[in-house]
């Protein structure tokens, strides 16, 4: 689903990049869709086509280190798809290998991109709240049956909520505060058939604020995705990112309407301007994941930042860690990042 979904519609419709070849261990389907892709029988036939310049590691979270450090050596550029990798300690060698081999390496955390997060953004950076102290981010699901991907549902390293939509949740809050002072989590299996965590809260402790990090696969009835109190008001925002049902659907990205939430998904602001309490409907900006290709070519040719850092992926790998620790020993773990 990444590389059909999330990667290939945009390398393809992009006019800085070619839609080269797929890897494809067993099911030879990328040629349907894209009909002049190269469809390779293994990595390493892949890596030893001296045509590619980039390559997208989008495969099963325990698989990310070992092919982008192998496509690092083969002097590719890189991006991994979130979670960037299991552990720190893989998250720093990967890094100071693309140092070594002046490479470029980035971290899919397309989340960024969405609309409803830069509503949230435009909020945060212009101060319409005041101090914040408050902030919830929710990313629920409801899922009563385990998911038709096999790999996801095996207890093993990389695997459950927390490492899945928990990473998305992980980057918001650290692009909007920061790194926090310290971690308490509860971790925990609440479907009787589930074998890994399908639930999770997080709390970000920061000196003067509270980040609560929540996703569970029990909601049927959504709940607000943003909420954040501050001390002249609130503001208040649900999950409606539209580019994941469209790319599904199989709208291409840079279509009509492209990343344009419905009109009835506005954000509420309840807060004070100029000495006078207002009560607002805030239209969200355009999502656009295409943005971070856009990016991505201007970092490779002309070393321009990077839409997303291998560092600010390792940041979310050591919140991730710090979380495992406090559910683990049931106390506040500081964090270390």
């Amino acid at each position: 689903m990444s590389g059909k979904v999330f990667h290939a519609p945009f390398i393809h419709a992009n006019p800085n990049y070619n839609l080269y070849g797929v890897w494809e261990r067993s099911k030879k389907s990328a040629g349907q869709i894209y009909p002049e892709v190269k469809s390779f029988d293994t990595l390493e036939e892949m890596l030893a086509d001296g045509a590619i310049e980039l390559i997208i590691v989008n495969t099963p979270n325990a698989t990310h280190f070992d092919y982008a450090k192998k496509s690092l050596e083969a002097g590719k550029h890189v991006i991994v798809e979130k979670p960037f990798v299991i552990n720190s300690p893989e998250g720093a060698e990967l890094i100071e290998l693309a140092a070594q081999k002046n490479k470029k390496i980035s971290v899919y955390h397309n989340r960024r991109f969405d609309s409803d997060f830069r509503l949230v953004w435009k909020v945060v950076q212009e101060n319409l709240l005041g101090n914040i102290g408050e902030i919830t981010i929710r990313y629920d699901r409801f899922k009563d049956k385990p998911s038709p991907k096999i790999h996801k549902e095996i207890p093993a390293p990389g695997n459950g909520l927390l490492y899945d939509l928990g990473s998305h949740l992980i980057d918001q809050a650290l692009q909007l505060f920061g790194k926090p002072v310290s971690v308490f989590a509860d971790i925990t299996i609440l479907r009787p058939f589930s074998q890994v965590d399908d639930y999770f809260e997080v709390i970000l402790y920061y000196e003067k604020k509270r980040v609560i990090l929540k996703a569970s696969n029990i909601v049927r009835e959504g709940l607000p995705a943003y909420v954040l109190q501050g001390s002249k008001g609130s503001f208040i925002k649900s999950r409606t990112d539209v580019q994941e049902n469209d790319l599904i659907a199989g709208k291409g990205p840079g279509t009509e309407n492209w990343g344009i939430e419905p009109e009835h998904e506005k954000g509420l602001l309840h807060t004070e301007k100029e000495g006078q309490v207002v009560r607002e409907l805030l239209t969200p900006p355009q999502g656009n994941y295409m943005d971070y290709f856009d990016q991505l070519y201007k970092a490779i040719r002309f070393d321009e930042p990077l839409p997303v850092t291998a560092q600010q992926g390792l940041d979310v790998i050591k919140v991730i860690e710090a979380a495992m620790q406090s559910n683990k020993e049931g106390r506040v773990v500081k964090f270390e990042g």
